[in-house]
């Protein structure tokens, strides 16, 4: 008998990971690239000397093996990992890691915005003594009840797998584990393997298996043919069928599928967030946004639909319209997913637990020579060319006009935040990429961002977080020159997003990454200065204002003196100013066109009126309003809340 030899080499526990991570590829169908091209890292006790001497010793031995990038902020190195993911559909994402304490709990909003979104990232906190040598150590979290909790553990709710290697022999399985969690379209989102400090320098053999080459084939399940049979005979039977296109489209590579399989049956489509660039917006199947953010065209035919087909969506209530949009009471659910737990959502009694694309080319197959009504089909060209309509007249530029709103009267008239985005769209190409998470542009766009290319529309609003846009267009600008990809990326951003979460400047210009930032001054915060007059709260603390101590609050002291331009200015980045006028729009036009010209980053600040607010397109979003309340503007938000609450509909799951 033959015994095998294993062969081993003496490493750390953080060597050992770095060589085994830079090993790791993904396959999907004919395409092979490298799961972790890199890795994000703040260093300070806990992984400076675990981490940190394993990244510089990689790259003095081979410095390709795993390039370190720098970040500014440990949350923003995991949105630029979201980033890069998303861009390259979830094959490929950057690993990040950061020290004990404040630093790893920094990664904890990018945790959950990557699971929220389905993508992977994986993060590398560092933790406290595994041995507790030196109990307590510096940042260590203590509690009475449950010594052995630390930071790390706040990252169970918000990953997709978490393990802490509390030994150096628990790597090799932890590690194996994470990656097919990483890689898995029906499981990934955030990866935890918590770091003990100590553990990280500690040296053990590591088997020469382990630290070679590795590959992971993501899966594409094609439908089950009772599955398949159940689906055909329920769009040939439906009257009104409608498609909710989701990420799960983009993220399968689905695009043309969908416009084949639309264009020859004639079935409309509507957009989640995440599903925007699954069809291009001058497709004649193609409705817009649908939901709380959606078009009147999506809206209305998919609240008549007796049939919705949804691919690759989580139908979040922003894409339901809190359970509004459905007015059908005869409506069915036809779920293609890749994760059951999706595909099963509203009750839904017809799940494809399978690929969209390969359940997209089965369908097409299946249906040939089916397409709907024609009457149908011409109701879905009125309702898109109605809708197309008040889009061009949004988006026209417009003369800034003064607006009758009591904050407004004293102040110059500024240009709307739809005319704004008309003016970045002229001046776009088809194939640019605009990146957006929160406030009130993720609704505008959704409704009015005219979508030229699958990958040029990059708004994150499963978590909607609050500094995500420039630190996640710096991902997706890496993740396009990974590609080998030169189109532009355009960052839009309010004001408030902004002064959370700036400081990857710095990294745009350390490492001459081109972005073209648009900084939307708004003098607070827009989107929640709106939601609160709905809910009858009189946009109680959102403006950016002198605090007025007599009477306790922000409401009517001036405007802060706040020089945002002067701000990114400092970070060595280029900045266009524009001022307030009445030729806003072309001159925004003409500075964006500028931007896109130069060979570095750009930022462009324009103040805009946060009073002017994209077209109705007849969504509604359920933020419950006070029962009880002596402010009459509360009052009357209630009743309108009670009146609108009557639509939900009582869908099962």
């Amino acid at each position: 008998m033959t015994t095998r030899r294993t062969t081993t080499r003496r490493m750390t526990v953080a060597q050992a990971l770095v060589e085994f991570l830079a090993n790791q590829w993904t396959v999907d169908g004919d395409l092979r690239e490298r799961t972790i091209p890199g890795m994000f890292g703040i260093f300070g006790h806990g992984n400076v000397a675990g981490l940190g001497q394993a990244l510089k010793q990689a790259n003095v031995q081979d410095p390709a093996l795993m390039p370190y990038y720098q970040a500014r902020n440990e949350q923003a190195m995991v949105h630029q990992a979201v980033g890069f993911a998303r861009i390259h559909r979830r094959r490929a994402t950057f690993a990040s890691t950061a020290s004990v304490g404040p630093g790893a709990a920094n990664l904890i909003t990018g945790a959950a915005l990557a699971t929220a979104n389905r993508l992977p990232a994986l993060l590398l906190p560092s933790d406290t003594f595994a041995t507790r040598v030196a109990d307590p150590v510096l940042q260590q979290l203590e509690h009475p009840h449950d010594l052995g909790m630390q930071v790390t553990d706040a990252f169970r709710p918000v990953s997709r797998f978490f393990d802490r290697v509390q030994r150096p022999e628990q790597l090799f399985s932890i590690a194996l584990a994470a990656m097919r969690v990483l890689t898995d379209p029906a499981e990934t989102g955030a990866v935890t393997i918590a770091l003990p400090e100590d553990v990280q320098a500690e040296a053990l053999e590591v088997p020469e298996e382990f630290l070679a080459p590795r590959e992971w084939h993501l899966r594409r399940p094609a439908p089950e043919g009772w599955a398949l049979a159940a689906a055909v005979d329920a769009i040939r039977a439906a009257e009104r069928p409608v498609i909710v296109a989701g990420g799960g489209v983009l993220y399968s590579g689905a695009e043309d599928v969908l416009r084949a399989f639309v264009e020859a049956t004639g079935i409309p489509v509507g957009t989640t967030q995440a599903g925007g660039g699954s069809l291009n917006w001058d497709q004649r199947q193609y409705l817009g946004g649908v939901g709380a953010t959606g078009t009147t065209a999506a809206n209305r035919l998919t609240g008549e639909a007796d049939l919705v087909i949804g691919i690759g969506t989580r139908y979040s209530d922003f894409t339901t319209a809190s359970r509004t949009v459905f007015q059908n009471p005869e409506v069915r659910f036809l779920n293609i997913n890749v994760a059951s737990f999706d595909a099963y959502k509203h009750g839904s009694q017809l799940p494809v637990i399978a690929d969209a694309r390969e359940t997209l080319t089965a369908l097409t197959d299946a249906l040939t020579g089916h397409r709907v009504d024609p009457a149908y089909a011409t109701r879905i060209a009125d309702e898109k060319a109605a809708w197309d309509a008040v889009a061009d007249a949004a988006l026209a530029p417009a003369e800034p006009e003064q607006r009758d709103h009591p904050e407004q009267r004293d102040q110059p008239a500024l240009i709307g935040q739809p005319a704004l985005i008309g003016a970045v769209q002229r001046a776009s190409d088809p194939r640019d990429v605009v990146v957006q998470a929160a406030g009130s542009l993720p609704g505008d766009l959704h409704k009015l961002w005219r979508v030229r290319d699958p990958l040029g529309y990059h708004v994150e609003y499963a978590f909607s977080t609050m500094g995500y846009e420039i630190a996640g267009g710096l991902g997706v600008k890496r993740g396009l020159e990974a590609l080998g990809d030169d189109r532009d990326v355009i960052v839009l951003v309010g004001d408030g997003s902004y002064l959370m979460l700036h400081t990857e400047l710095a990294t745009a210009v350390a490492e001459g990454i081109k972005i073209v930032v648009v900084l939307i001054q708004n003098q607070g915060y827009a989107s929640i200065g709106h939601l609160s007059e709905t809910v009858g709260s009189q946009r109680y603390g959102t403006r950016y204002r002198y605090r007025d101590d007599a009477e306790r609050n922000f409401e009517r002291g001036d405007f802060l003196p706040v020089d945002l331009a002067a701000n990114a200015r400092s970070f060595g980045i280029e900045v266009i100013e524009l001022a307030p006028g009445a030729d806003a729009a072309a001159r925004l036009e003409e500075a964006v066109r500028a931007a896109k010209a130069s060979s570095t980053s750009t930022l462009i600040h324009i103040e805009s009126d946060p009073f002017v607010y994209g077209p109705d397109g007849g969504g509604w979003w359920d933020v419950p309003v006070a029962e009880v309340s002596e402010l009459e503007s509360t009052q009357t938000a209630r009743a309108e809340y009670v009146e609108q609450r009557e639509k939900q509909r009582p869908l099962l799951g």
